[in-house]
């Protein structure tokens, strides 16, 4: 673990679930985090003036994910911050998935971008199956084949990952794919809530088209269209990612799905 006491660390999107889990981190490992939300973006120049180093988190499933990367980066610039670290996703290059290849040319921005630069790539949280574990009837529903394998991995180890690559050095110029200890599914998520609930949890599995007209259809187009398109991927390939640069960068393997549903679960 790196030593950096006095780091002040901009988190772009520092408010929002992964953010607040970067910031934690930064601050368990003493540094100086500095949530930035929506209200400072206007102004991100003079936020970002006394940072050592700055995050870069996009809204989720932003309109224009390269054209807000691009704009952060010539704020940091201004602002003299010489280090930057994005939050790009597993898989950035897959055409079939708009607001993965938005990540991906984004990622090509960060790397031209004359700052010192680290690339982050997280698989699924395993967090984002949580709400309907907390219901009175706990169950998980799905818009794709719940037996694909994916590279799940607990929103905490990711915010660890992330303060370690801010702090150290020797991260610059990393790209690092983050991925849970072994590959899961879906079907080995309900199967781990089960044990950490002493109940059973009701699996839900419907196609990306039956998602798209029934709960999908309450969102706007473009919104709708993207994650029908991210469904349909995972439907065909699942989403596996490695576990080696998670690993090595925590000193230790990423938290399972028993540990992480009991921690979040209680």
């Amino acid at each position: 673990m790196v030593d950096q006491q006095r780091s002040r660390i901009a988190v772009v999107g520092g408010r929002g679930k992964t953010g607040s889990a970067v910031c934690a981190a930064l601050r368990v490992r003493g540094a100086d985090a500095v949530a930035l939300g929506r209200a400072e973006l206007d102004e991100l120049s003079a936020a970002l003036r006394g940072c050592d180093a700055v995050y870069l988190i996009a809204p989720n499933l932003h309109p224009d994910e390269p054209a807000f990367v691009a704009r952060l980066l010539r704020a940091a610039a201004a602002a003299h911050v010489r280090r930057v670290v994005y939050h790009s996703v597993s898989a950035p290059y897959a055409p079939a998935m708009p607001h993965h290849l938005g990540k991906a040319i984004a990622e090509d921005l960060v790397r031209r971008s004359g700052l010192d630069w680290s690339i982050l790539q997280p698989c699924a949280y395993v967090e984002n199956l949580l709400p309907g574990l907390r219901e009175s009837s706990p169950r998980i529903a799905v818009a794709y084949d719940p037996d694909r394998l994916f590279g799940m991995i607990g929103l905490a180890d990711v915010g660890a990952v992330a303060a370690e690559v801010l702090l150290d050095p020797a991260q610059i110029g990393a790209t690092c794919e983050l991925g849970g200890p072994r590959l899961v599914s879906v079907r080995d998520v309900v199967a781990a809530a089960e044990r950490v609930l002493g109940t059973s949890v009701e699996l839900v599995a419907s196609s990306p088209e039956e998602w798209a007209a029934g709960p999908g259809a309450r969102l706007a187009t473009r919104e709708r269209e993207w994650l029908q398109a991210m469904f349909a991927y995972y439907d065909d390939f699942g989403l596996p990612t490695g576990s080696l640069a998670a690993t090595a960068i925590l000193g230790r393997p990423p938290r399972g799905l028993d540990e992480v549903l009991a921690a979040a679960l209680g």
